[in-house]
């Protein structure tokens, strides 16, 4: 029905940038929360930003001041400028909604998720 597909993963330097996008297709009448989340190796998911429909970004701690999340409404897409990568920014990265498809039925949807290596 609705599928989430990030992209934009990859291998950096500390100190280096990378840029994720998430784009979302299929039967979608409302996004009403978009998000970023990652999970290192041997580590429990964490949110790293997320966006309800209609409000600012909020962030985890570890990523303020150096990560920035946005959305294109009309693209269905959501994106994450990630600056100054530390080592400890190493994990994969999955795109997370809640969609609605009707004004009644919502689902929440997962991407397949993508690699981010932060080593010099």
């Amino acid at each position: 029905q609705v599928q989430l597909v990030e992209s934009g993963g990859g291998l950096v330097q500390p100190g280096g940038s990378l840029r994720l996008s998430c784009a979302a297709s299929g039967s979608i009448f409302r996004i009403n929360v978009i998000g970023w989340y990652r999970e290192a190796a041997g580590k429990e998911r964490e949110l790293v930003a997320r966006i309800f429909e209609g409000t600012s970004p909020n962030y985890a701690d570890s990523v303020k001041g150096r990560f920035t999340m946005s959305t294109d409404t009309a693209k269905n897409t959501a994106y994450l400028q990630m600056n100054s990568l530390k080592p400890e920014d190493t994990a994969v990265y999955y795109c997370n909604a809640d969609v609605s498809l009707d004004r009644i039925t919502h689902f929440d949807y997962w991407g397949q998720g993508t690699q981010v290596t932060v080593s010099s």
